[in-house]
């Protein structure tokens, strides 16, 4: 399982980000998000980013919160 990692920095969630993030699923199922100190180290601020990227993608889509890092995973199917 090769996962494709990325990081949320200063500018947090950009249009570019959530670009190259959908481009990232068309060859792989699974991403880990970094969320680096200048994007925001609290815990509300990352649960609202993780939000916000599933909203962004879709419902064939979760989202996993491990400290500071998100990990998104694919599904076939839409989850509920």
């Amino acid at each position: 399982m090769v996962l494709v990692e990325m990081q949320i920095g200063k500018n947090g969630l950009t249009d570019n980000f959530i670009q190259t993030l959908k481009c990232n699923f068309q060859t792989h199922d699974n991403v880990r998000i970094s969320v680096l100190k200048s994007a925001g180290h609290e815990k509300e601020k990352i649960k609202e980013y993780s939000e916000k990227i599933l909203e962004n993608l879709g419902k064939n889509y979760t989202a996993k919160l491990i400290g500071f890092k998100i990990i998104v995973k694919k599904w076939r199917k839409a989850r509920s």
